[in-house]
């Protein structure tokens, strides 16, 4: 029997984040659901927002001001072309008093010596009666806001004419309402838009996100399509080409290196292990012994590291249906002082070299826990379903710092080369089972193996 490299574990996405020396890393993309008010998009279109509502507010408070300074120099400049039309009918011929005055609406009043002399019918109240306004612009009268100007009008007095500012507050308050209903609803409407730009402009980087999430370097590294126009999002996509073959061929020299490393050790350890095993079996000697189980070690180690080497894709499993009695055999001499539990009386449909490499680096780890004194169990247990190998050890257990990352590569909580794991839940997985950890209630670490169940039916028996 001699076990295969085993493929790689499953990749995390592709994360490029700026650090030291422009270091790649895999890690894990948040969730999009969640993250909308960190996205780009989002951040994009509050910016736009925040600043076409400051440049709005700008432009329309200077609009706004320039009207309503504009309105206020018309409506003067009404009242003062009525009062000096007013003034130069009586200052000339003396005529027409009460004609150019206007009709019964008009503001008007003549004051002699602080009195009012005459009043147009609006100001009948005021009629030869001490004049009331003095200085003021601005007066009140029944409720209407007047603004009125003064001019000589000869040797009858001071002419005082007033014109009414209603329209002018309608015209102000109808403006400064429009500014403040526009102030109200840009803002919505602007990052209404500005989202919808956004997703737009941004869908090309969108969706080269997308693929870049999909990359699975222990696939393949193949290049993201470029987009048709030459911008931004083009320029980013070909950096990460460049970056994602720079990165395959980083990984294609380092499996080269490692294979060719494994490859000069593979022979050696192989007639190391064999001339150990014989000279132990001959003299009987301890140490010989210990130094063929070290040999032993080191060889499936070299053979974890082939297929680290070589990745998954490389790795075809060679199928066979067999009896578990003959799996327990094997185990049995790998790992000497394991005890069997459960029913063996099964077949199994899998990959005889495969399976008994990672059932062994499970008991050799358990093994390596538990210590000479310490117990190691294999449990078997069936159902129409699936296969379950159940391997518990009295060890100290898992170190529950590490988690899950205790079946990734070169991650170790006993001292050894921490491939082990990583192999055998990569071997489970080409089975179309998988491989759990955990520290069980009553001590020690418990590693769960569970296959589909292929057993033949009678049909399958008869052919």
């Amino acid at each position: 029997m001699t076990p295969q490299p085993r493929p790689l574990p499953p990749a995390r996405p592709l994360e490029v984040r700026p650090g030291a020396g422009g270091a790649v890393r895999a890690a894990g993309l948040p969730s999009a659901a969640g993250a909308w008010r960190h996205s780009l998009r989002f951040r994009l279109a509050l910016t736009y927002s925040a600043l076409a509502l400051l440049m709005i507010m700008l432009v329309s408070a200077s609009v706004v001001a320039l009207l309503l300074s504009r309105m206020d120099q018309q409506f003067n400049a009404r009242l003062n072309e009525r009062a000096d039309t007013l003034a130069e009918a009586f200052t000339g011929t003396g005529q027409g008093l009460g004609k150019t005055a206007g009709g019964p609406t008009s503001y008007t009043m003549l004051v002699k010596d602080g009195t009012v002399i005459y009043a147009s019918p609006i100001l009948r109240e005021f009629d030869r009666s001490p004049f009331p306004f003095g200085e003021q612009s601005r007066v009140n009268i029944q409720d209407t806001t007047v603004r009125a100007v003064k001019r000589q009008a000869g040797d009858f007095g001071t002419l005082w004419v007033g014109l009414p500012e209603d329209d002018l507050i309608a015209a102000r308050e109808s403006a400064l309402s429009a500014l403040l209903v526009a102030l109200v609803f840009t803002p919505l409407l602007l990052l209404l838009v500005g989202w919808w730009v956004g997703q737009r402009s941004l869908s090309g980087l969108e969706r080269a996100a997308t693929l870049a999430d999909r990359i699975d370097p222990t696939h393949s590294l193949e290049t993201l399509p470029l987009p048709v126009r030459e911008d931004e999002v083009h320029r980013l996509l070909s950096a990460l080409n460049r970056l994602l073959v720079r990165i395959e061929a980083g990984q294609a020299r380092e499996k080269q290196l490692l294979g060719q490393i494994v490859h000069e050790l593979g022979a050696p350890l192989t007639v190391l292990r064999a001339s150990l095993a014989r000279a132990g079996e001959r003299t009987g000697d301890a140490e010989v012994m210990r130094a063929a189980l070290v040999a032993d070690e080191l060889t499936f180690t070299t053979q974890d590291l082939m297929q680290l080497a070589r990745g998954q894709l490389e790795i075809k499993l060679a199928w066979h249906y067999i009896p578990a009695t003959t799996l327990r055999d094997r185990l049995d001499r790998l790992v000497p002082g394991t005890t069997f539990s459960g029913n063996w009386t099964v077949g199994i449909l899998c990959d005889p070299d495969r399976l008994t490499q990672a059932l062994r680096n499970l008991l050799a780890n358990a093994r390596r826990a538990a210590g000479p004194e310490g117990t190691v169990t294999l449990d078997l247990k069936d159902t129409p379903e699936s296969l379950t190998f159940t391997v518990r050890d009295s060890g100290p257990g898992l170190p529950t710092e590490l988690g899950e990352r205790i079946f990734d590569p070169f991650v170790s909580g006993s001292g050894s080369s921490g491939l082990g794991l990583s192999v055998s839940r990569q071997i489970a997985a080409m089975h179309g089972g998988s491989l759990r950890g955990a520290n069980h209630p009553q001590g020690g670490a418990q590693f769960v193996l569970t296959l589909p169940n292929a057993a033949l039916t009678d049909e399958d028996e008869a052919f």
